[in-house]
């Protein structure tokens, strides 16, 4: 595998180029399972960046991308699902080896989600479309949507396919091009898909990717003059940096951010299908999920019940190898990942917390791993609650009402997701409707599909990604007014 980076994507791909970092440099990429450095990519700086914002300008203004038809620019979407489809197994095997994802998820769920986003997208384009306003003139008037240029999309370690997708589908769509700069731990999908690009007759310099880190790479694009518009996921505190950059630059940006999501069972909840659900929600990508939900929330009459349950059950996850089909949770994506979910267990021991299972890393083979830990008795203002962990871990706190429920569900800074589980209809709306999050799941966790779009309020960002609202963020209004006269 080494071989086959070095020779090919791990260069940087500009104007549709493979090529080496202006200085030289390189940077490592390491496999979580093992701690060991698998291969080695481009490490871009200043100049790298320049060169392919250069490129997506370029090509942007000679408008053969944003010049064809949407349906046209819908075919070539199409075939890159349809090769990622028959990438199938290569692509899983890179996101599991690179972020340390468990084989049977990456198959399940980013393969399958990437497709579908390109799909989703390519559909979407064919409707593009502005309408003519009834006006008080003597004139005909209508709107045009329009791309907004050159998009820089910056990416996280944890889902690097999905969320690339995510951005890179409707940026397209509308007929942008774009310039990527993955997250610098887990580079290797966003080099393999510049290869299907290529193939599915994307043209040159329509999507560019450049590696390297954030502090260098990633700052030189958010500052670069030829970037029109910024879509980021990650961190709140990177986040607010990023929409703080653009502002300066009047770009328009949309930033998913952190996460903290409340999980409430009331006590009509079906437990058995509750607790499915709640393990789901918090162990999902071993807890490096921005929509996770680490928070539990039961009604007091059934909180010891589950608390016994999840005693009981949560131990029996299967962790380990991520190549190996049967593991639910790998490992953290780095040390310095988890490094932090140890210090937030530690801080719950300090603040009296009772670790009611896990606690403790797992030494295997010398990866990052952490078992599955669950935390009661803890404060509402522990940080171990208000915090994202990001981690394999879940804190559970009884509530007596309801109203004390969605009052503790919004008491932190963060609202991407929240979810509730009940059986009466009633409640699941009228809950879900005092919720502060962008998204809720009644029943169940992370159900997510690209019609249906999420993002942040709060701490935990703004825009949406997914579904027409993507797209339309992606786009510019014009209004055209013609006298007739």
């Amino acid at each position: 595998m080494t071989t086959t980076f070095e020779t090919g994507p791990g260069r940087l791909f500009i104007g549709g180029q493979w090529r080496e970092a202006a200085d030289g440099g390189r940077t490592e990429v390491t496999d979580p399972a093992t701690g060991r450095v698998v291969t080695t990519v481009a490490e871009a700086g200043a100049a790298d960046v320049d060169a392919a914002v250069r490129a997506a300008r370029e090509t942007f203004d000679a408008g053969e991308w944003p010049g064809l038809s949407g349906r046209e620019r819908g075919r070539v979407l199409h075939r890159i699902a349809e090769l990622i489809r028959e990438n199938a197994e290569d692509i899983a095997a890179l996101e599991s080896l690179d972020v340390g994802k468990p084989i049977t998820l990456a198959r399940a769920v980013d393969v399958t989600n990437a497709a579908n986003d390109y799909e989703h997208f390519a559909a979407l384009a064919h409707s593009l479309d502005g309408a003519v306003r009834d006006v008080p003139l003597n004139a005909l008037a209508y709107t045009r949507r329009e791309p907004v240029g050159v998009v820089a999309a910056i990416t996280p370690f944890n889902f690097p396919l999905i969320l690339a997708g995510s951005k890179i589908g409707p940026a397209l769509a509308a007929g942008n091009t774009v310039v990527h700069k993955p997250a610098d731990e887990t580079p290797l999908s966003a080099l393999y898909m510049a290869r299907l690009f290529k193939e599915a007759g994307v043209p040159d310099g329509v999507v560019n990717v450049v590696t390297g880190t954030g502090p260098v790479a990633g700052e030189a694009l958010l500052r670069h003059p030829g970037v029109d518009k910024v879509a980021f996921t990650g961190s709140t505190a990177i986040g607010r940096h990023v929409a703080g950059t653009a502002g300066e630059a009047l770009k328009p940006v949309t930033v998913e951010l952190g996460g903290n999501a409340a999980h409430l069972v009331f006590e009509d909840a079906d437990l058995e299908k509750a607790v499915g659900a709640v393990i789901k929600a918090f162990v999902f990508n071993t807890g490096q999920f921005c929509m996770g939900g680490p928070r539990l929330l039961v009604a007091r009459p059934v909180y010891a019940t589950l608390l016994g349950i999840l005693a009981e059950a949560v131990p029996g996850v299967p962790v380990g190898d991520p190549r190996d089909p049967a593991t639910v949770v790998g490992p953290m994506a780095g040390e310095k990942h988890l490094r932090k979910v140890e210090e937030y267990v530690e801080l719950a021991r300090k603040e009296g917390g009772r670790i009611v299972c896990g606690g403790e890393r797992l030494d295997l083979d010398g990866g990052f791993y952490y078992r599955p830990t669950v935390v009661a008795d803890l404060p509402n203002d522990s940080r171990v609650i208000q915090d994202e962990i990001f981690g394999p871990v879940l804190t559970v706190q009884p509530f007596d009402t309801e109203d004390e429920a969605v009052a503790l569900a919004n008491s932190t800074p963060y609202g991407l997701a929240s979810g509730i589980q009940t059986g009466s209809l009633g409640r699941a709306h009228r809950v879900a409707a005092r919720l502060q999050a962008g998204i809720v799941w009644v029943n169940d966790w992370a159900m997510l599909d690209p019609a249906v779009p999420f993002g942040g309020v709060k701490a935990s960002g703004f825009g949406r990604e997914y579904g027409p609202e993507a797209l339309a963020a992606y786009t510019k209004v014009k209004s055209v007014v013609v006298s007739l006269d």
